[in-house]
């Protein structure tokens, strides 16, 4: 269900607040590694609150992610990501997100915000769709959205990497997100 087939920018999703339910969502991310494949991964931890206007519009996203909880499947390389060299959780315990704008493209969404990691604040934009309304079989109503942005991850300082010997490096420096959240209406 996309904004261009309802009048109104109303996308057919109740007005009010929504929160993220994280049984029922991923924050993933993946990264090329050795130049020649990619480790996924994903935190089991976080919060989220959808505020949605009468002007679908001028609705907004507030998350907050703990980097305690990343996880690749590898207990030596999740524990490298939460050191000094990659995420620093010590000193740097949550990535949050705050949009300010949400704009129409094509049949879906740019959703636009502040990414801060490490305590380092940029500029992001998501690709968002907007997945559909439903009720549960207890009579909550939920809402489904998948967004994915791609980000330098030097740009929020986190710099470490190895060269390899036959050239290259160990890991890449192009992030993807991929988002797939349900949020229940409060």
């Amino acid at each position: 269900m996309t904004i261009a087939a309802h009048t109104n920018n109303n996308p057919g999703i109740a007005t009010g607040v929504w929160t993220i339910d994280p049984a029922h969502s991923t924050v993933g991310f993946s990264v090329r590694h050795l130049m020649v494949s990619k480790v996924r991964g994903r935190f089991g931890a976080f919060t989220g609150t959808i505020t949605i206007a009468d002007n679908a519009l001028e609705s907004g996203l507030d998350a907050s992610v703990e980097m305690t909880s990343v996880d690749t499947g590898d207990a030596g390389r999740d524990g490298h990501l939460r050191g000094a060299d990659f995420l620093d959780v010590e000193t740097f315990p949550t990535m949050t997100f705050a949009s300010t704008s949400l704009n129409a493209v094509g049949g879906n969404y740019a959703l636009a915000g502040n990414l801060t990691i490490k305590g380092v604040t940029k500029p992001v934009t998501f690709a968002l769709e907007f997945d559909g309304v439903a009720t549960d079989p207890w009579g909550n109503t939920k809402a489904g959205f998948s967004a994915t942005a791609e980000i330098n991850r030097k740009d929020w300082g986190i710099e470490w990497n190895a060269v390899l010997e036959a050239g290259g490096v160990l890991v890449g420096e192009k992030v993807k997100i991929q988002l797939d959240i349900e949020a229940a209406k409060a």
